[in-house]
């Protein structure tokens, strides 16, 4: 299996030197609820943690572990700044990925490591006295995968989630724990086709939906780029919302936010030469989840939407060429479904249709 090609890109994150946390990281043995692959659970809670804390769910890469994600990021220095707890699940399988294919880790409280990581919630929920209304989920490759697994299986759990180089909830989906049509790129659908695969996910389904934030580096050769327009496709049916605008620059120079409806339900980043993965952006991360300040473009605090009762969506062919009206950076968002922008991309790169649903300049 192809597992290790996913180590591209990632072995910086074990050697990024964070802040030293206040506390230590635990590891729950005990019957925390169903459980059946043996996910481990591992869990921060800082030294001064908040009445009713936020929870926040941070997940591996593949051949990661939970402590590897612990030391790796910043999460666990900033639940001592702000008091929120942070569960850290550990993989089960040898290599370290994450179960994102199998039918049951796709279905609500059907098996599989997301059913383990649910009952890692309810327990933490149950046992912190964490607030119900504020768990979030983030990860790197195989983790972001398993974010967006979780935001399809058990959107009653989650409220924001952020995914750092992933692939859309099903992408994975088979008897092969390796899917490399998904991974290159080549496993397209209709948004109304994903989107239709992620209410499957919990049939009958129709309360809240967490909010995402997507991040994906143009050069990853891992899980290829056109991921990101899967999964804009995906959740933008989803959530009810379609393309709004491009702000460049942001939140660092050669990033694009792609902003969906209003902002508060679905942006998504993408990331100019970065290869696999984007580095975690835990600042970017814990405004998007309102724990600290806010990068919603309409300002304000958002709430998680409500499933649509209605997801038709109009089809229309993308162009091949922008209209005159500025200059499109290259790797800018030139053509699709719902882009009203204009103008013309950047010297050296042309308006390449994608799908319907994008041209890119390239």
């Amino acid at each position: 299996m192809r597992f290790s090609t996913l180590t591209r890109g990632l072995l910086a994150l074990t050697l990024i030197a964070s802040t030293a946390a206040a506390a230590s990281l635990q590891q729950i043995t005990t019957n925390f609820g169903s459980n059946p692959t043996n996910v481990g659970f591992y869990i921060y809670i800082p030294a001064s943690v908040t009445a009713n804390p936020a929870v926040i769910v941070a997940m591996h890469y593949c051949t990661g572990t939970a402590q590897a994600y612990f030391s790796g990021t910043q999460y666990a220095t900033l639940a001592d700044q702000h008091g929120f707890i942070v569960i850290y699940p550990n993989a089960p399988t040898s290599g370290g990925c994450w179960d994102v294919a199998s039918t049951a880790t796709l279905t609500h409280n059907a098996g599989g490591d997301s059913l383990g990581i649910a009952s890692m919630v309810r327990y933490t929920i149950s046992t912190y006295g964490a607030d119900a209304s504020r768990i979030f989920m983030t990860g790197t490759s195989s983790g972001a995968m398993m974010t967006n697994v979780l935001a399809g299986s058990y959107p009653d759990l989650f409220v924001a989630g952020a995914a750092f180089s992933g692939v859309p909830y099903g992408c994975f989906a088979g008897s092969s724990a390796w899917n490399s049509q998904c991974a290159t790129g080549e496993l397209i659908k209709t948004a109304q086709e994903w989107g239709d695969e992620v209410r499957a996910g919990y049939p009958g389904y129709t309360g809240a939906r967490p909010r995402l934030q997507m991040w994906h580096g143009t050069v990853d050769t891992t899980l290829y780029y056109q991921n990101l327009i899967e999964e804009n496709k995906e959740w933008s049916n989803v959530l009810g919302v379609t393309w709004t605008k491009n702000n460049t620059n942001t939140p660092d120079p050669n990033y694009t936010q792609m902003i969906y409806g209003d902002g508060t339900k679905y942006v998504a980043y993408s990331a100019v030469g970065v290869g696999h993965t984007v580095p975690v952006h835990e600042s970017a991360v814990l405004d998007w989840f309102g724990i600290t300040g806010s990068l919603f473009p309409g300002g304000g605090t958002s709430t998680s939407s409500t499933a649509p009762t209605s997801t038709t969506t109009t089809a229309v062919t993308s162009t091949t060429s922008a209209a005159a009206g500025g200059t499109i950076p290259k790797w800018g968002q030139c053509g699709g479904i719902s882009w009203t922008g204009s103008g013309t991309c950047a010297a050296g790169s042309t308006c390449t249709y994608s799908n319907a649903y994008y041209s890119q300049c390239l």
